[in-house]
């Protein structure tokens, strides 16, 4: 079957709210309204460095999104592309979508001169892993987080 790879379009926001609050109660999370409306926003917006786009298999409604963001590095001449957000319907994983959306970040990525795209999973997300350790390398870095009190 044919995925197809596009980027966002206000026409979208429905098809993305759905999928992007499927991938939060994949990870238990809930946002809020003002986080979703912000995050759409900014992805429609070519100015912010933010990037979004839907996959679609034969045409049909979008069944995952991606989320990839430019960034300035100090570790090269070149910015760096972070790969945000990753979700494909469960019934379709494993069938190229997930392959598809991370080929789409890198074509652009290489395209503003990206040094390297970059992601974090959740260590228990094997599923997603397998698909992960075919297509990159593992930096062997381990994530710390410090929350900022608002």
């Amino acid at each position: 079957m044919a995925i197809r790879i596009a980027p966002l379009q206000p026409a979208d926001a429905t098809d993305w709210r759905r999928l992007w609050t499927a991938y939060q109660t994949f990870y238990g999370v809930t946002l809020s309204e003002a986080v979703f409306d912000r995050t759409w926003q900014r992805l429609l917006d070519p100015a912010h460095g933010m990037y979004g786009a839907l996959a679609r298999r034969d045409g049909g409604p979008p069944v995952g999104l991606v989320h990839w963001l430019r960034q300035p590095t100090c570790w090269d001449v070149h910015d760096s592309c972070y790969l945000q957000d990753l979700y494909v319907d469960p019934a379709l994983r494993s069938g190229g979508v997930g392959g598809a959306l991370i080929a789409h970040v890198v074509a652009d990525a290489a395209g503003f001169g990206a040094a390297h795209v970059r992601w974090l999973t959740h260590e228990t997300n094997a599923q997603a892993r397998r698909l992960y350790d075919r297509v990159a390398t593992r930096s062997g870095f381990v994530d710390y987080r410090i929350p900022i009190p608002r």
